[in-house]
């Protein structure tokens, strides 16, 4: 074989080795589901916390290992406290949610809809959008008392703002070309919502939905902590009064789970709903 021969299949020979060593590494790479890598961080920290609370670098009476903790969440499942305290902060979140967005919805649309109620209502409510929530505590309990109705007002305030926000921006940002279409179609007023606003300004109304159930869980919180004989906001005041942090840190991660449950089947009903557009 020639020279020139061999130094025309000397590339060849190192970019068919290249591709087997790359194929190779590929396979033998380990590839993590995307559903999973979620996992890794909060995984790694409770791992670190458990082994540094164990090594007592951490003081046990205010930070418990998370062992520790399972243990006074599982003897609560056991004695039943913990599933009356869960489910009664559950159907406050619920109820004062679906009271905010359905009323959020309205409005929304309204003032998306309507220039001059949008002239006439949104700056009022975007003032009121300002107010921190423990403002509003004082008056509800005045106004509404220490029962419940006081809680669903404020949890129900807490939704209420993203919704409308969010379907009011979304309707005044629909391309006016669409409109047009509709408009050439001669559709009326409702086929105009049903088929041209609606699957528009879907993907923003869903994440107001999503923002204002996760406002409803730090407005409970509020509620609860402030009067409230029971539910987890409750748990974490008796722990603070009993000098409990186990309790606490418990609350703290009961609110956490049950947030991300209600935040997942609500994404989920939302990707369901957005179907391809969805990625």
């Amino acid at each position: 074989m020639s020279t020139a021969e061999q130094n025309h299949r000397l590339p060849r020979e190192a970019t068919a080795q290249g591709l087997d060593l790359c194929t190779q590494t590929k396979k033998s790479s380990v590839e993590i589901p995307d559903r999973f890598l979620g996992w890794i961080i909060p995984i790694g920290i409770l791992l670190a916390w458990e082994l540094l609370a164990r090594l007592e670098v951490l003081p046990p009476n205010w930070f418990p290992a998370p062992t520790a903790i399972a243990k006074t969440i599982y003897e609560m499942a056991v004695n039943g406290d913990l599933w009356k305290h869960v489910g009664i902060t559950m159907a406050r979140v619920v109820l004062g949610f679906l009271v905010g967005a359905s009323l959020g919805t309205l409005l929304g649309a309204v003032t998306g809809y309507f220039p001059i109620a949008r002239k006439l209502l949104d700056p009022l409510l975007q003032s009121l959008r300002s107010v921190p929530s423990i403002a509003w505590v004082p008056l509800f309990l005045l106004w509404l008392g220490i029962q419940e109705s006081s809680k669903i007002a404020l949890i129900s305030l807490g939704a209420f703002f993203p919704v409308y926000l969010n379907l009011s921006v979304a309707m005044r940002h629909v391309d006016s070309k669409l409109l047009e279409v509709g408009k050439l179609y001669r559709l009326s007023s409702f086929e105009m919502v049903r088929r041209l606003i609606l699957p528009a300004v879907l993907p923003e109304y869903i994440v107001g939905l999503r923002s204002g159930l996760g406002l409803a869980w730090m407005f409970v919180v509020a509620a609860e902590l402030l009067g409230a004989s029971s539910g987890i906001g409750y748990l974490m005041v008796d722990g603070q009064m009993t000098g409990r942090a186990a309790i606490i840190l418990g609350s703290v991660l009961l609110f956490a789970v049950c947030g991300k449950a209600t935040d997942w089947v609500m994404s989920a009903t939302g990707a369901k709903l957005l179907g391809h557009r969805t990625r």
